[in-house]
């Protein structure tokens, strides 16, 4: 079993022309390993993860889930990683991300505030954090450069070996699967706000999910019941970017970027924090799942 790829949260290893991933119990934020560990967190990821890939299944989509051997490992098909795809390529990762956004958050509302979008061109009459969106706003996303960048489709279609066609396709089926999660999650007061999914393309280039999704890290979720009392609660690693903003290192760290200079180390968790994120993992897969967490 060799180690291929250590990212933020994860391991990745070969095995036997398959994919094993080991989750952490590491958490990132804006690029930056946070050196805190967050006990139950790697476990919270794999097994929710796990969870929308039989789901998906069920739904026809393609995926490359296998079975998760332990709490924290997961074992999938393995698909070649190329430097440039090209149209007649297949069994490759596709180098992009996938983001579908149905509320207006995160970067998105960050856009708006400065100017870069502008509402009406997403169907808005003003900017209001929380909103709606009339339509699903499909985004694309690097996904080997240093810093994960925004491209257009004529972009995405050369980085990532596609046509047009192809990435309709991706964004029907990232439609289909938010609507299934949407209602799989509503059972349990929970509103899927966002989140970014990967692919790859199989022997007959078929777009397959892969990595992980629909957990407390990727995907973005808000209480329902508090949400229509007007309130915002966010129930993902969102409140712990926000901690990073109100105590300063992120207004730091994004000037030293822009000016390209030495980047700030981000500072440890305090242990009350640690304590309530580890606690959100656990009660996060509890309410994506409906499962529980020990039985």
């Amino acid at each position: 079993m060799n180690l291929i790829r250590k990212g933020k949260v994860k391991e990745v290893y070969a095995l036997d022309g398959e994919l094993l991933f080991i989750f952490t119990d590491s958490i990132s934020v804006f690029d930056k390993i946070i050196p805190t560990p967050i006990p139950s967190k790697g476990e919270s990821l794999n097994r929710s993860a796990a969870f929308w890939f039989r789901k998906v299944g069920e739904m026809g989509v393609a995926h490359h889930f296998l079975d998760m051997p332990s709490p924290n490992k997961m074992r999938v098909r393995r698909f070649s990683i190329l430097e440039r795809p090209k149209r007649d390529d297949s069994n490759y990762l596709i180098p992009l991300e996938f983001i579908v956004r149905h509320y207006v958050a995160g970067s998105l509302y960050r856009k708006l505030k400065s100017g870069k979008i502008k509402p009406g061109d997403i169907g808005l009459k003003n900017v209001e954090y929380g909103a709606p969106l009339p339509e699903p706003l499909f985004d694309i996303t690097t996904k080997f450069e240093e810093y994960d960048r925004p491209v257009d489709w004529k972009e995405a279609m050369e980085i990532g070996g596609l046509d047009k066609h192809e990435i309709e396709e991706i964004r029907e089926i990232i439609l289909r699967v938010d609507e299934m999660m949407q209602r799989e999650v509503g059972k349990r007061g929970l509103i899927h706000v966002d989140g970014k999914k990967e692919f790859a393309m199989d022997a007959e280039r078929r777009p397959v999910l892969v990595d992980t999704f629909g957990t407390a890290d990727e995907d973005r979720w808000w209480d329902r019941e508090r949400y229509e009392q007007g309130e915002i609660v966010e129930l993902s690693k969102e409140f712990v970017r926000k901690y990073y903003e109100e105590i300063g290192y992120y207004e730091k760290l994004r000037e030293a970027r822009e000016r390209g200079e030495l980047e700030p180390d981000i500072p440890p968790l305090p242990q009350e924090m640690v304590q309530r994120v580890s606690s959100l993992y656990v009660e996060m897969y509890e309410r994506i799942t409906g499962e529980r967490w020990r039985e």
